[in-house]
């Protein structure tokens, strides 16, 4: 008829709106405070990592280069692992950046962590390119209880 339970959840309105259930239903409930930590974590190692990658890509290239690479690729799919997320590879990925930035700015002097060439550009570009790889990959298919072929 219209009252009762099941018209208040089809509004919206019932006890299981802002659910897990529900599709959008974890945009209403409270972040958790161990998620906000972990993305956090995952932030000041991405400070970390992007920090390292431009003192190794540059002091033994080509290796430095391909490990700082590897190590970014890394961490960014570990975000993505660990968190189940797409916004595990942003917090990584948004630190690699705040620290890339930082250190090619420079100084006022001229001294910068980056020199000239085509290493700290592959490097730079590359890091950003496995970030969209890693944020952008499909997720592997969850195991099914009963087969998905018909008819069995």
């Amino acid at each position: 008829m219209g009252t009762g339970a099941g018209a208040a959840t089809r509004a919206g309105g019932g006890a299981g709106a802002g659910g897990r259930g529900e599709p959008g239903g974890w945009l209403a409930s409270p972040p958790r405070p161990g998620r906000i930590a972990a993305y956090l974590g995952l932030l000041v190692l991405g400070v970390v990592v992007g920090t390292a990658g431009a003192l190794v890509q540059g002091g033994w290239f080509p290796g430095g280069l391909i490990l700082a690479l590897v190590a970014s690729a890394g961490l960014f799919y570990g975000g993505s692992a660990a968190t189940g997320t797409s916004f595990g590879v942003g917090a990584p990925a948004a630190g690699w950046l705040i620290a890339v930035i930082f250190l090619s700015l420079g100084r006022p002097e001229g001294d910068g962590v980056f020199a000239a060439g085509l290493g700290p550009v592959v490097y730079l570009l590359g890091g950003a390119v496995v970030a969209v790889m890693c944020a952008t990959m499909s997720r592997s298919p969850q195991p099914a209880s009963e087969s998905g072929r018909l008819g069995k």
